[in-house]
């Protein structure tokens, strides 16, 4: 079998889809599986719709004698990946891990809609529903698409697409050497509590750092950049001045090195398609609290690999923090049932689950 992949991003670029791409590219063979990629990034010196019609063009030349396309987004491969495939006469598999249009309207349009209440909205912004249009519309025309999480299946189900068409493949998550913690989260006092994420609103920060501040003793270490930065700052200088640390964008060594030194990883975002990060906490063996939004609860069980919260609830958040804090032995028994449960999500069971899917269908 030959599989075509229009992959949005390829290492060194960072990000989910370039992770899946290259364990795709270098695993799928081993499965019998002949791939060829069709990275973005290299039309995406050039002008907007000129780097779109060349990408169309490559992914079209790719697809002369293969099996299938498989785009990972919807949207800047995703579309033209359709064109080509229909074009070339191939199937299209699409990948989504996410609503491209509600992010979007989330950062920049004034949406402040839950994903789960904004996929049932019936108006939004015209540059919204433009985008909305065009991720349904590949979903639609795709033979097939595949989700990471049972939650991000019935997502994609409230855009009208068949339930029988969507299929999960947990996504792998690799690991590697851990790399180092940064001095200035070293010099933190007391217990240390870490967050990961793009400071973007749903991920609420702020909201981990004033739980940090209701509970006396603990520190916070984030890791991450995005728009919300200043703000943040802002408020952790007046809610634990002399108790935070700002690390940015670390290599992604060095921030498995902080999780691994947090003695509570708290993740207080309102969505979660299938946080990586979450995941790669889980088989580091921190002691986890996490919201019960997207699909957290797919990754930690209650009570047992980690705590969950509901989702926009300061006081259960600052219970469930105050709680691990002061129970070491607790902290000991999550954290050794995590890293028992985190094999679900190993490269050799997603590349076995994805392999097994091409050749029952494409093969």
């Amino acid at each position: 079998m030959r599989l075509v992949i229009a992959t949005p991003l390829y290492p060194p670029e960072i990000g989910g889809p370039a992770t899946y791409a290259k364990a795709l590219e270098e695993g799928l063979p081993e499965c019998g599986i002949e791939v060829e990629l069709v990275k973005f990034r290299d039309v995406r010196h050039l002008p907007k719709l000129l780097r779109h019609l060349a990408y169309y063009r490559r992914v079209r030349r790719a697809a002369r004698g293969a099996d299938a396309i498989l785009a990972l987004d919807p949207v800047s491969v995703g579309l033209p990946a359709r064109l080509a495939a229909r074009r070339a006469r191939k199937p299209l598999i699409v990948k989504i891990v996410g609503d491209y249009a509600w992010e979007q309207g989330r950062q920049r349009f004034g949406i402040t809609d839950r994903l789960d209440v904004f996929v049932h909205r019936k108006s939004v912004p015209l540059a919204v529903s433009l985008m909305q249009k065009v991720q349904t519309g590949v979903a639609r025309s795709a033979q097939k698409v595949i989700v990471p999480s049972e939650y991000l299946k019935r997502i994609v189900a409230a855009w009208g697409i068949p339930e029988e068409k969507i299929t999960v493949i947990y996504n792998a998550v690799p690991f590697e050497a851990l790399g180092t913690v940064p001095e200035t989260a070293l010099r933190l006092p007391g217990p240390l509590v870490v967050t990961v994420g793009r400071l973007v609103p749903w991920k609420h920060v702020e909201g981990v750092i004033d739980a940090v501040a209701a509970v006396p003793a603990p520190s916070l270490a984030i890791v991450g950049e995005g728009p919300e930065r200043a703000a943040l700052e802002r408020r952790a200088q007046e809610r634990l001045p002399g108790r935070h640390a700002f690390l940015g964008a670390l290599a992604h060594a060095d921030a498995l090195a902080v999780i691994a030194a947090a003695d509570a990883f708290v993740l207080n975002s309102s969505y979660e398609g299938l946080s990586h990060v979450l995941i790669e906490a889980l088989a580091l063996g921190a002691p986890i609290i996490a919201t019960d939004a997207g699909g957290n609860r797919e990754v930690v069980t209650n009570n047992e690999t980690g705590l969950l919260v509901p989702t926009e609830n300061q006081k259960a958040l600052e219970a469930a923090l105050a709680r691990l804090l002061g129970d070491e032995a607790q902290r000991a028994r999550l954290a050794a049932r995590a890293k028992a449960s985190a094999a679900r999500f190993s490269r050799d069971a997603m590349l076995d689950a994805t392999a097994a899917f091409l050749k029952s269908r494409y093969g």
